[in-house]
């Protein structure tokens, strides 16, 4: 196969993903350059290894593994957690359903602290837990889709799910006493 060929594959299986990928690095590093910088990495990796894909699969697993592992590695290269990024900021830019034509002020506003008491809420969780929610509520990933991109067993996606989805109506429930 011509190097040209191979290219097009690959953009025909990987481009139309690029989004997903960023929402996850975005989410397990919590720093919107640092996403960027590991996106890119990882969609070199991918290239460079994808003659070892397999045509007959789902390239999202498959890539967004290829992205878990490069910023569990930046992460580990840094030695450090994650530092936050401006959500309310990026979520403006990324949202348009949070500026619906037909709401009033009053109705943004409370969409707008929803969004940041989720996100705040979220942003708690260990990455563990985050990137199996992430997966499954903002990717609509299949139990099987989230176990193959992990690499852990169905059976502990649904518990990690289970757990992080608990933890979060937890961290809900404590911020809503707060107000």
């Amino acid at each position: 196969m011509s190097g040209t060929d191979r290219t097009r594959r690959f953009e025909a299986a990987v481009l139309p993903h690029l989004d997903a990928a960023y929402n996850l690095a975005r989410w397990l590093l919590r720093d919107e350059q640092s996403a960027q910088d590991v996106v890119q990495e990882a969609y070199l990796r991918a290239f460079r290894f994808f003659d070892g894909f397999r045509g007959d699969q789902d390239a999202r697993p498959w890539l967004l593994s290829i992205v878990r592992n490069s910023c569990f590695t930046w992460l580990r290269e840094r030695g450090r957690e994650p530092v936050e990024f401006d959500e309310e900021r990026d979520s403006e830019q990324r949202d348009p359903a949070l500026y619906e034509a037909t709401d009033g002020p009053e109705r943004l506003l409370e969409r707008k602290l929803e969004r940041a008491q989720v996100n705040a809420a979220v942003a708690t969780l260990t990455p563990l837990f985050r990137e199996v929610l992430i997966l499954r509520e903002l990717e609509a990933m299949s139990y099987d889709e989230i176990a193959q991109v992990v690499g852990i067993p169905v059976g502990t996606v649904m518990s990690r799910l289970s757990r992080a989805r608990s933890m979060l109506r937890t961290a809900l429930a404590a911020a809503d006493k707060e107000d």
